[in-house]
């Protein structure tokens, strides 16, 4: 079952703004494995089942990527390249005073194509970094990072829980 999950997540950081049909594909693959797990049926409702496994839909998991690469490109854990495309507010010295600066959060930078350019990582990454909460972004470790995140993205996934 996890080989499914491996697979549906394997890279899945450059999935960032695919088109919903190829998003509905995933989350097929994925609600059929959580079926498989429980014995469902087809005809027998995927969230509550979903939410048993505490495991994130398609969009969250491929947040949940690349906020931890983020992080780990933030701490110095991830490939330099990846790194050094990625700019804090508080890096720049025109905009330390701001209280952006404070919080931690990420230049997006500036795109000309919607469909390609915004699916770019310092993009992507920028946007899904400043979107997370201050306490998320402030986690002292990267197993509380991805805890955090996780519940976070989980609430999002599944809202009414």
């Amino acid at each position: 079952m996890y080989c499914i999950l491996s697979k549906v997540d394997y890279c899945n950081s450059v999935l960032v703004g695919i088109s919903g049909n190829l998003i509905r594909q995933l989350q097929s693959v994925m609600n059929a494995a959580a079926r498989l797990v429980f014995s469902a049926k087809s005809s027998d409702h995927i969230t509550p089942l979903l939410r048993e496994l505490h495991w994130l839909k398609v969009p969250e998991r491929i947040q949940f990527r690349l906020g931890v690469l983020f992080y780990r490109c933030l701490h110095n854990t991830a490939p330099a390249y990846l790194a050094e495309s990625l700019q804090l507010v508080r890096d720049v010295h025109a905009r330390r005073r701001l209280r952006s600066a404070e919080s931690m959060k990420l230049i997006v930078p500036a795109t000309h194509c919607s469909t390609l350019g915004d699916r770019a990582f310092p993009v992507s990454a920028a946007r899904t970094w400043n979107a997370l909460p201050s306490s998320v972004r402030a986690a002292p470790s990267l197993a509380t990072f991805r805890q955090k995140l996780k519940q976070t993205l989980f609430l999002q996934s599944f809202p009414d829980q």
